[in-house]
């Protein structure tokens, strides 16, 4: 894992520095092109908030000036949800975003955002780029209209923030939780009752009592949406999200302005992306948990028996989506296939 942070920031440095060298020279050819981008979480967000703006000002830069993104805050063009319908439409640009928002539409799209028990960052990568992810995951989103980049990773989530204690599996039932993608199904299986609420809305909900715990994301994040205020258990490890992929989604009518050689420069940017978030994900949650501890939080893992009900209620899930949705099937013939041939690296080359 250390060496893969070192590599992530020397690739993202060297990818940076090449596209830097060629912008003036590449911008000068391009004609400009002036897109607005929905930003998924609020720039107060820690990690995700900055990765968003420093998006917007990779593209401007490395293009010469010739890619004018301008970022919007979430619901300050569109409601965030509704990202997919309007970059599909052409309403809005591109958003930068995780597909797991748009199960609605099909549950297919969760599985390139994140699976639950699945695998780390490297291994997740492994099956996008080079396993057939990337391509099914562009498949499904050119039927809503739109052009899909991987643009983003974190590591490791946490499980959720709970007002209450959990002592027993008993103790779920009932409870309404605020949950992202496929973990949400695995939960209601386990008798919670789930909702997906934008990052915005989490924190009132929990204070208002409107839902009894809420997962989000990593500490770092956590900390900035103020839940500590409110629930003081916080469980751990994140078992729905080992890895968690951002998207750059851009209208297909957009896409098609660009040239050969800014559609080139977006996913070198995105590429970048990817490395630097995941390194800087990596170097800050270890303060952000002590802060967490320090303002009265109690950091928990849960009982083997608990992470066993939930890796049981997932099989049983990821079996019922695969007969639901072809498209999920697809994506999980594929997803499984690789890590059944994956797995002889994974248990000889890495430590346990």
């Amino acid at each position: 894992m250390r060496r893969f942070t070192i590599a992530a920031r020397v690739v993202a440095a060297t990818v940076g520095l090449s596209l830097s060298l060629a912008a003036g020279h590449a911008g000068a050819q391009d004609k400009k092109v002036r897109a607005q981008m929905g930003w998924a979480f609020p720039s107060s967000t820690g990690l995700l908030g900055h990765t968003q703006t420093r998006l917007v000002e990779m593209l401007r830069t490395v293009s010469g000036g010739s890619i004018d993104v301008k970022g919007f805050e979430p619901g300050a063009l569109v409601p965030s949800n509704q990202y997919l319908d309007a970059v599909g439409n052409g309403s809005l640009d591109m958003a930068w975003t995780v597909s797991g928002f748009w199960t609605g539409k099909d549950i297919a799209f969760a599985m390139y955002a994140s699976v639950p028990f699945g695998p780390g960052v490297g291994e997740y990568l492994a099956w996008m780029k080079h396993g057939g992810g990337e391509k099914l995951m562009k498949e499904l989103h050119a039927k809503y209209n739109v052009e899909a980049l991987n643009c983003g990773v974190i590591s490791p989530e946490a499980s959720g923030w709970f007002r209450k204690e959990i002592k027993s599996l008993d103790d779920l039932k009932g409870l309404k939780m605020r949950f992202f993608g496929l973990g949400a199904n695995v939960m209601q299986k386990l008798g919670v009752s789930t909702q997906l609420l934008q990052a915005g809305e989490i924190f009132q909900a929990l204070q208002l009592g409107t839902i009894d715990a809420t997962e989000f994301s990593m500490p770092v994040m956590d900390l900035t949406l103020g839940f500590h205020q409110v629930a003081k258990f916080y469980y751990f490890p994140g078992w729905h999200q080992q890895a968690t992929i951002n998207q750059l989604i851009i209208s297909k009518q957009k896409w098609a302005e660009f040239s050969a050689t800014q559609k080139a420069q977006i996913q070198a940017v995105c590429d970048a992306t990817t490395a630097l978030q995941f390194a800087e994900g990596e170097a800050v949650q270890f303060k952000a948990m002590k802060d967490i501890q320090a303002k009265g939080v109690k950091l928990l893992k849960w009982p083997q028996n608990f992470l066993d009900a939930f890796e049981k209620a997932w099989d049983e899930v990821a079996q019922e989506q695969a007969t639901k949705s072809p498209e999920f099937k697809k994506a999980w013939d594929s997803y499984s296939a690789f890590r059944k041939d994956y797995a002889i690296w994974r248990d000889m080359g890495y430590l346990k």
